[in-house]
């Protein structure tokens, strides 16, 4: 998750959000490089009082500049590009999970079970335990198993919300009346925290997302515990 004075995006638990951490490094360095050359253009041309008649008025230079600018772009494109399809693509997901956003809490729904499902809300900072975080713990974790695929499908009850979880690179709206789906791959155990990213009225930001990924077998125990409990 995370943490004070941090610069850059939350570790990745997923393989999207690894191939999203490269892209921000790729295109980073091409700002950087751009921003250099501009700087050192502009500090040539204010401290030096000498001009060259073939760069004031020059095709070739016209040609280099024109044609320069389009090559980066495509360089920032392509990749582009195929992380959007890599986050698009869905294939055979091992578990469908329905997340439902209300105001101001979220409800899961594990679709392949007869009738896994709860209310997730966030725990009061009174009744927070040492070692839990205030405004990101819930009662209710959505567990699901590591390094598997899986498909969340995501929706509303009334007004507009936006299921987000940073560290796996996932981010989908949920719209009234609309079901989105979205997907990933949790490449690690652990607690990943996310939260409401529209601003869906006032408790907006108290509506907080927590997905736990464990391995099969502790998954498998816990669904076990959850219907019998049901």
């Amino acid at each position: 998750m995370a943490h004070p004075t941090q610069l850059g995006f939350q570790d990745a638990a997923s393989p999207v959000m690894e191939e999203l951490l490269h892209f921000h490094d790729h295109a980073l360095m091409i700002v950087f490089l751009i921003s250099t050359l501009v700087l050192y253009i502009i500090v040539a041309m204010v401290s030096t009082k000498l001009t060259n008649k073939y760069i004031l008025d020059s095709q070739e230079i016209e040609i280099v500049w024109t044609i320069l600018p389009a090559v980066i772009l495509v360089l920032i494109a392509l990749p582009s590009l195929r992380i959007l399809y890599l986050m698009d693509e869905i294939n055979d997901p091992h578990l469908t999970i329905k997340a439902m956003g209300h105001q101001w809490y979220w409800s899961y729904e594990y679709t392949d079970y007869e009738d896994l499902g709860f209310d997730s809300y966030m725990i009061p900072t009174q009744d927070l335990a040492p070692g839990q975080f205030r405004l990101l713990e819930t009662d209710h974790r959505m567990v699901v198993p590591m390094e598997s695929p899986i498909r969340v499908l995501v929706s509303a009850e009334d007004v507009l919300h936006s299921w987000a979880v940073p560290s796996l690179g996932v981010k989908m709206d949920a719209v009234p009346g609309r079901l989105n789906q979205t997907a990933f791959i949790a490449s690690r155990p652990g607690v990943f925290y996310g939260q409401c990213s529209e601003i869906c009225g006032a408790n907006h930001s108290f509506m907080p997302i927590v997905v736990e990924a464990v391995p099969l077998e502790h998954f498998e125990s816990w669904s076990s515990l959850m219907l019998e409990d049901a």
